[in-house]
């Protein structure tokens, strides 16, 4: 019993400290992302421990999952600071890789009627483009709803190649990054509906199409109200 009791011990324990693990690192992201840390800024672990009320051991494995994020750097010698927004170069450079990956990934998850759960995923990002259409959608719940649904595109695409190149970009935590406060998603949610209709119809040229036009929108989007340097 003793042995059994331990063990359910050492159980709970991990999985609480997993649990705070990604709770410091969700916390931490989230301040970059709305700006509470600068772009550029150098972090001071301690200092970010004492605010967020946890070991520096915490930040530090938060800090190694925000690198890979691409969302913090690691200089020689001086620790870690934050990333720089992207300027009107790396941001074209983004979009013209994403209109290189995501139409094509748009037609063939629309050829491959897709099932399971590339599906139900699909058509909960549908419904709540629907709702964002008519109600209007928040800064965080947008670029959350966004990655959401591009992301299962790409995977529904079936391409893991694809995938990984998809995901090496981190477009949508940079993209957040320079998004205004307050952000109007109706057009996209309107331009992701004309998206999953086509690929949920199994229409592979009205997705590639509807996936080109909508990106092609965004980029413009960004260009018109973000100051870029």
């Amino acid at each position: 019993m003793a042995e059994a009791a331990e063990a359910m011990y050492r159980v709970s324990a991990a999985a609480t400290s997993s649990d705070e693990r990604s709770d410091v690192y969700q916390q931490l992201r989230d301040r970059l992302l709305i700006g509470d840390i600068p772009p550029g800024a150098r972090l001071n672990i301690e200092k970010l421990a004492r605010e967020s009320g946890v070991s520096p051991t915490l930040v530090r494995e938060a800090l190694l999952r925000l690198e890979g994020d691409d969302l913090v750097v690691r200089v020689h010698n001086k620790g870690y600071r934050t990333t720089e927004l992207l300027n009107v170069r790396e941001l074209e450079e983004l979009f013209q890789l994403r209109l290189l990956l995501e139409p094509w990934a748009a037609r063939q998850a629309a050829a491959r009627e897709l099932g399971g759960p590339s599906r139900t995923l699909l058509e909960q990002a549908h419904q709540m483009a629907q709702d964002a259409e008519i109600d209007g959608i928040d800064r965080q719940r947008l670029i959350e709803h966004d990655m959401e649904f591009h992301d299962g595109i790409v995977r529904g695409a079936g391409n893991r190649a694809v995938q990984r190149a998809f995901e090496r970009t981190h477009c949508h935590l940079h993209l957040f990054r320079l998004s205004p406060p307050h952000l109007d998603g109706r057009h996209t949610a309107h331009e992701h509906t004309a998206i999953s209709e086509a690929i949920l119809a199994a229409q592979p040229r009205a997705a590639e199409a509807a996936m080109r036009d909508h990106l092609t929108a965004s980029y413009e989007r960004f260009i018109r109200t973000v100051p870029l340097a």
